[in-house]
């Protein structure tokens, strides 16, 4: 059985959050045992999974990937949409547009300290869409 639920996450600031109990009001009811993936519709923002306990790592993220993929390099040609706007599109592709969470006694099969992410890579990205889709 798959079952899909697509909604739109509240718009958020550039940065990373950590979206895991919005995903979680969006899904009605997880099977006991199955497999989440969660599909990011944008090519400026991504998401992904890593440490949900210390805020510093949300920071961190952003400070690193801001020193490795700078704003107003001056070789980038697509631009028009603003200086955030490519460096976003190569950020989102290298973290990625959809994850997969094991489902285990209808729970997400998350590690201790792990937490879903939202990549928000525009300074204003505005709502962003996500496919939920449950496998049993």
């Amino acid at each position: 059985m798959i079952d899909h639920h697509t909604f739109a996450l509240t718009a958020k600031p550039r940065g990373y959050h950590i979206i895991t109990e919005e995903i979680m009001q969006n899904i009605d009811i997880l099977p006991d045992n199955g497999l989440l993936n969660l599909f990011i519709h944008h090519t400026s923002a991504a998401i992904t999974i890593n440490e949900a306990a210390d805020p510093d790592v949300l920071e961190d993220f952003e400070s690193i990937f801001n020193f490795i993929i700078p704003e107003n390099l001056p070789f980038l040609k697509h631009t028009i949409e603003g200086p955030d706007d490519m460096p976003a599109h190569i950020k989102a592709a290298m973290i990625g547009h959809s994850v997969q969470i094991p489902i285990i006694n209808g729970k997400l099969g998350l590690g201790t300290w792990q937490g879903i992410y939202l990549c928000e890579f525009r300074n204003r990205g505005g709502s962003r869409k996500i496919t939920a889709t449950v496998f049993q």
